[in-house]
């Protein structure tokens, strides 16, 4: 096949594979530049929101003034997330044609739930359904928690569809895997139509990589260094597996990039992989080749190792790992929501300038 007729690596792979490719970011630009190269979705968060605003302030400024002015009794937090909703459904008006192209499978934006919420199953779902308004392709964030996996289910079954996020195990990945089920057995039992909804279930493969770094350091741990860069490859090939042996009908989602192998890894696999800005212009800049890997298994030696000297790996690569009520107290989960909440505090100062500026700032 002449690699010529493809405009890059990202190209190659979304024009040749059943692998997806979206966008980690609902910039504008940086949307435009991925859906050349053949993304088919996108994501958002406050914190990605955030870098947004520090790119593209330019966009905003006026209609950030003009939300404060319409919405005069509002607090910094109802005018956060109408910012938040605003600047999601412009990346989502880009998605638009491929959504209704691929009749809805495709096409999709992610838009978060807020990290706060991660205990209470009620504001997440209240969210999600408010959320599912925006636009007919927004994907709503929901975290794997244990409150998350209650609600997931819960808003699958009034038909909204969801990106399970702040996920880093196996045993996450099949709660989001039955909880997906267990809402569209209900939909479908009472005659509601499943056709157009688009699950899926992000991997946070690099987060868990740099979990076990943090516990390296944390006991003294001695390993081969290159090992460390595999946790989360391993826990994405074994969630794989077991949702094609089970007929999940969700799609797991890689996400988090720390090196090449976390696209490369999964080339081939009826997956989807999140890709900054920065690293699709790495990636398609390379000369790793576009080949299929998803089903190559990760060398058993370094399962071993890392089964043998980390708990936590055990924990999230055995189907048993851990229960659901284990979820929340996962280093690496609190890890994410404590990062989460905090770029969520940082764009409400944001705000705040808008409405309130510093008074000691000329």
């Amino acid at each position: 096949m002449n690699d010529q007729k493809y405009k890059s690596p990202l190209h190659k792979m979304t024009s040749t594979t059943v692998t997806d490719l979206w966008n980690d970011s609902c910039s504008s630009e940086e949307l435009k530049y991925a859906i050349d190269h053949g993304a088919v979705g996108a994501t958002a968060n406050p914190v990605i929101i955030g870098e947004v605003l520090n790119k593209e302030m330019d966009l905003w400024k006026t209609r950030i003034s003009q939300i404060i002015e319409e919405m005069e009794t509002a607090t910094e937090d109802h005018i956060t997330w109408k910012v938040v909703e605003e600047i999601s459904a412009n990346g989502a008006k880009l998605l638009e044609p491929i959504f209704e192209c691929e009749k809805g499978k495709l096409g999709r934006l992610s838009v978060q739930t807020n990290p706060k919420y991660y205990r209470n199953k009620e504001l997440i779902v209240k969210q999600a359904l408010h959320f599912h308004t925006l636009a007919p392709n927004i994907i709503v964030k929901i975290p794997v928690t244990k409150a998350g996996i209650n609600a997931i289910e819960k808003v699958i079954y009034h038909g909204v569809s969801i990106n399970a996020t702040v996920c880093f195990t196996v045993p996450q990945c099949i709660a989001v895997g039955e909880a997906v089920e267990r809402g569209l057995k209900r939909r479908e039992r009472e005659g509601k139509d499943i056709s157009r909804m688009g699950p899926v279930c992000t991997v946070m493969v690099g987060r868990l990589d740099d979990w076990m770094k943090v516990i390296v350091n944390r006991h003294d741990i001695v390993t081969e260094p290159a090992y460390l860069e595999w946790a989360g490859v391993a826990v994405m090939k074994k969630a794989y597996e077991i949702y094609k042996e089970r007929g999940y009908r969700i799609r797991l989602l890689s996400a988090a990039t720390r090196n090449h192998m976390h696209w490369s890894e999964f080339i081939g696999g009826d997956v989807v992989i999140t890709l900054t800005h920065q690293w699709q212009k790495r990636f398609n800049a390379s000369d790793v080749e576009v080949v299929p890997r998803m089903d190559k298994p990760v060398d058993p030696n370094i399962i071993k190792e890392l089964s043998n000297k980390f708990n936590d790996f055990r924990r999230a690569y055995e189907e048993d790992g851990m229960t659901i009520n284990e979820f929340d107290s996962f280093g690496a989960t609190r890890r994410t929501l404590r990062g989460f909440i905090v770029g969520y505090e940082k764009l409400v100062g944001v705000i705040r300038d808008f409405m309130m500026p510093n008074p000691d700032v000329k």
